[in-house]
């Protein structure tokens, strides 16, 4: 399985990067990918006994949370956007222990008991955790009242996607936040994560991302998705090798 997970980040990087990259190059990339999720999976076992914001900011550098705060005074719901970058869990962690009690939706781990503590660690901050595809009414509910809801999109999964460009390829990308935010008005707050040079995780939170609405919702989902998805590209371009490139993210062909 390690084997296969190596091949596979060593071919999106030669996707991506092969133009501008040696093979020597594409190499020592990969190797770092899998380096740096050893080190950002470390904190986020770390994470496990953090029960409050203070405890949690001692560890994470959290920078420009004012653009979070003003997204919530509206009123109107806040999707924040993140991507599976870095220690990405510690963003959920974050929103939970600053008492915003988010519905964070996602996929279910293959492994049942990484599932069930990944799921009891949300719950037990007051966060919701919410199946990719299930309990739509309840994330429309949430975010009409003025809730928070964390999404990630920059993966090929098997939810109602349209292909937009991600990193310069057509890619299958899920349609679920910015359905959301065309529904309900919520605000869309991109929000990431990544380990510095100093061994210290940075979280920031991003200006708001303006959504594209006109009378045509086809098209606006396909111009906000596209929108969101270079959105998420940036969370990512923080630093690249923490991204998880052995994913299929290119697997779904138009």
């Amino acid at each position: 399985m390690v084997r296969d997970a190596r091949k596979k980040a060593l071919k999106h990087l030669q996707m991506v990067y092969g133009q501008e990259k040696s093979e020597g190059e594409i190499k020592m990339m990969s190797k770092r990918v899998f380096v740096m999720i050893g080190k950002n999976s470390a904190d986020i076992l770390r994470s496990v006994k953090m029960n409050d914001i203070v405890a949690f900011k001692k560890v994470v550098n959290v920078t420009g949370e004012d653009y979070l705060e003003k997204a919530l005074q509206s009123k109107k719901g806040v999707i924040v956007l993140t991507a599976h970058v870095g220690a990405f869990e510690l963003v959920g962690t974050y929103l939970a222990l600053m008492d915003y009690r988010p519905q964070i939706i996602g996929k279910m781990q293959k492994d049942p008991r990484l599932n069930r503590l990944l799921m009891d660690n949300r719950r037990r901050r007051g966060a919701e955790a919410i199946e990719r595809g299930k309990d739509t009414l309840k994330v429309v509910r949430n975010l009409k009242s003025g809730g928070v809801v964390a999404m990630l999109i920059d993966q090929d999964t098997k939810v109602k996607s349209v292909f937009v460009d991600f990193m310069g390829k057509p890619a299958s990308t899920p349609i679920g936040a910015a359905l959301f935010a065309l529904r309900t008005g919520a605000k869309v707050v991109p929000v990431g994560i990544h380990l510095d040079d100093k061994l210290q995780q940075q979280l920031t939170v991003y200006p708001e991302v303006p959504i594209v609405i006109t009378d045509n919702e086809e098209a606006d989902l396909l111009t906000n998705t596209l929108i969101l998805s270079k959105a998420s590209e940036m969370l990512i371009n923080r630093d690249p090798m923490q991204w998880v490139w052995m994913h299929e993210r290119w697997k779904t062909q138009p």
